[in-house]
């Protein structure tokens, strides 16, 4: 390594010399020589290390090359004594070697050898974010929030509620959406009716647009998803959709104070549909029976029906002019749910309205019906039928040009 030595000897810049050898080989040597060849004239600092290996019976080894002295020349206390001899600065032990550079950098300061030049300011170098976030100096801002569900300690929760609260308080499907849609526990009568309300909506047969989407998608050999997702495209202010829109359009004008002919009378004047009034086939004396339920329901739970009450007394209008102009399940779906947020204590007034333009009711609606689609999309697969094709006889055909 003298060619090295050599280098930053020539090199100005280089005041002080570090030499850092080992037991073995004479590479020190020839240094040594260049020193007093006066090739190498610059203060150097040395150690050889391995000193101890005169404490050892036998030869060691030293560092991941194996250094080995192979005679008394090539042992570091050899080494050390002859840099001494030649004039280097060499320090008693290893340990003493910092304070021997700083020894030989003050005596070149005071000679005026080296000119200490003023450092540059520190630059700001940023805080690790790991270290700062554990001790509580920074946070990292979230790209999600969420408030109705953890999944980071020892048991999912639900709004709070521990997954095993769940299952020992037997919250039901009606609980767990309630904590998940409303974030409250609401009073068992409440997530029974949720339960009802996705039981009467679950399926109503396989003429319906959703269901019969479904049903041509699973024989069309799609997957389940992609049935599902083409039965619920069909939902919305003509099947099924219609619930958000009964329950704004009777709270309304119930809270307005019109009543139930004014009401009437003005949907009629400016040419709006009653949503959840009318049934193809049934009439009051031919009652749907899921009205019947949900109705009697609400009547023995619910704390007021003052919503429902009124959309029965638009139905008394409705009917005298036709007798299938009933409250729906739709429309009694969506007034009963009205009332029972109005009710039950658990939300303000501000929250009920704040619910529904959400669109809380129709999600019940799509919640409900897609037990019922899934339902045709196995049952078509059940019974193993083939790709539909529509019927030529079921189509009108119109061919000619338009004028």
């Amino acid at each position: 390594f003298l060619d090295h030595f050599l280098r930053y000897q020539d090199d100005s810049g280089a005041k002080i010399l570090l030499l850092l050898g080992e037991v073995g080989g004479i590479d020190e040597y020839d240094v040594i020589e260049a020193v007093k060849a006066g090739k190498i004239t610059k203060p150097i600092v040395a150690w050889c290390i391995g000193t101890c290996a005169s404490y050892f019976a036998t030869e060691v080894q030293f560092g991941h090359a194996g250094a080995q002295a192979r005679g008394d020349m090539e042992t570091a206390k050899a080494k050390n004594k002859a840099m001494k001899e030649a004039g280097f600065h060499v320090p008693d032990s290893f340990d003493k070697l910092p304070e021997m550079i700083a020894q030989v950098y003050t005596q070149l300061v005071e000679e005026g050898v080296i000119v200490e030049t003023p450092e540059a300011p520190t630059p700001n170098v940023p805080v690790d974010y790991t270290w700062a976030k554990k001790l509580g100096m920074v946070r990292k801002p979230a790209n999600f929030i969420s408030s109705i569900a953890d999944d980071r300690g020892e048991e999912l929760k639900y709004c709070g509620v521990s997954i095993s609260d769940v299952f020992s308080q037997n919250l039901g499907v009606g609980g767990v959406l309630a904590l998940l849609w409303f974030r409250r526990q609401l009073p068992d009568y409440c997530t029974k009716f949720i339960e009802m309300i996705l039981m009467v909506t679950a399926d109503h047969g396989p003429a319906v647009s959703g269901a019969h989407n479904t049903i041509v998608t699973a024989r069309a050999g799609k997957d389940l998803i992609s049935a599902l997702c083409s039965g619920l495209l069909t939902i919305g202010p003509r099947f099924g959709g219609a619930l958000d829109d009964a329950a704004r359009q009777f709270s309304d004008a119930h809270d307005t104070g019109l009543s139930p002919r004014d009401f009437v009378e003005k949907m009629k004047k400016t040419n709006q549909l009653i949503m959840g009034i009318g049934h193809r086939i049934k009439s009051l004396a031919n009652p749907d029976q899921r009205v019947v339920i949900i109705k009697e329901f609400a009547k023995q739970h619910f704390q007021s029906t003052p919503i429902l009450d009124f959309a029965l007394e638009v139905e008394q209008v409705t009917t005298r002019k036709r007798a299938n102009l009933i409250l729906n399940v739709d429309g009694c779906i969506a007034v009963c749910f009205i009332d029972m947020i109005r009710s039950c204590g658990a939300f303000s007034q501000e929250e009920c309205e704040e619910l529904m333009s959400f669109g809380c009711l129709n999600g019940l609606f799509v919640l409900g019906r897609s037990i019922g689609f899934i339902g045709h999309y196995i049952d078509q697969l059940r019974l193993k039928q083939p790709l539909y094709r529509h019927p030529w006889d079921d189509i009108t055909y119109i061919q000619d040009v338009a004028a």
